[in-house]
């Protein structure tokens, strides 16, 4: 298992769900159209999710930085942490990403960027405040393993898909709600339509998330593995993990859009069911991380 060990899957899955992100948004327009009589929703939908998709591809790490509210760093004013950063790219053999800091003093990173080249990492200023060294090199370690796995692109590709579908269903059921059309104009094909149109935007947007979550779950065990395997020192992204999961302050830039892409939920004292996580339990990582062998 080597640093790159998902990098031909991830980019064979990206494509693979910019496809079938193409094919759904142009089913679910279908469906829309038929239902409201009107062949420009499949016309604007197909449109919108073509460049949505191009979109994202190029300035999602734009969007998400800005979100975040994330300031760019440089050697001279973060150089322990650029250098822990720089290390450990001679050693993957990646190149140095940007790395910015978030004001913040709640735990967390996340990275981001379309490729390993045009990579991101991100700090919040707790981090640096209140881990050690090999603990920072743990999270850093982690954090470029996302790259180096290019998954970060495939996440960017499942929050498109699943912002869009659920606009979409937001958007027609918010029609069907308002719709004052009688009933009896509508021919019995068109009602069929209909009622198949308020399932599926009930059911996609639902079905979108879960996708999501999943390749978001199984990410995280992947770079925390990974991470250990370029550090040599699984213990010391275990001690992060710990310090994280012990940390109750929520971070404020954070939103639901975003919260798969950090390195833990950055969602504090919120209970949810195991399904709707956007993290395995930082038990069960840190249990993993323990048990590995490395030698």
């Amino acid at each position: 298992m080597t640093l790159y060990t998902s990098y031909d899957r991830n980019t064979r899955l990206t494509w693979v769900y910019m496809t079938l992100f193409l094919v759904v948004v142009i089913g679910v327009g279908y469906i829309f159209a038929q239902a409201m009589q009107s062949s420009a929703i499949l016309y604007v939908a197909v449109i919108v999710a073509i460049a949505m998709s191009i979109g994202s591809y190029w300035w999602s790490d734009k969007i998400v930085l800005a979100m975040s509210d994330a300031k760019a760093v440089t050697r001279e004013n973060a150089r322990e942490l650029y250098n822990i950063v720089e290390n450990l790219c001679i050693t993957a053999g990646l190149p140095v990403p940007k790395i910015y800091v978030i004001d913040d003093t709640a735990l967390n990173a996340f990275a981001t960027g379309r490729d390993p080249k045009h990579g991101v990492i991100v700090f919040t200023r707790g981090m640096l405040e209140r881990l050690d060294k090999t603990e920072l090199e743990g999270v850093a370690a982690h954090e470029l393993s996302h790259i180096g796995n290019r998954d970060i692109l495939l996440s960017t590709i499942i929050i498109v898909l699943v912002g869009f579908i659920t606009l979409l269903a937001d958007w027609f059921r918010h029609w069907a709600f308002f719709s004052r059309r009688d009933s009896e104009n509508r021919g019995q094909l068109q009602l069929i339509f209909i009622i198949a149109a308020v399932v599926l935007s009930i059911l996609a947007p639902i079905a979108a998330v879960l996708m999501q979550l999943a390749i978001s779950r199984k990410r995280e065990f992947l770079a925390d593995a990974s991470g250990a395997l370029l550090t040599r020192y699984p213990e010391g992204l275990a001690r992060a993990l710990e310090k994280i999961s012990k940390d109750m302050e929520p971070l404020e830039v954070a939103n639901r859009a975003t919260a798969h892409l950090y390195i833990a939920n950055p969602f504090k004292g919120k209970h949810v069911a195991k399904l709707f996580m956007t993290h395995p339990p930082i038990e069960e990582r840190i249990a993993t991380l323990r048990g590995m062998d490395i030698k």
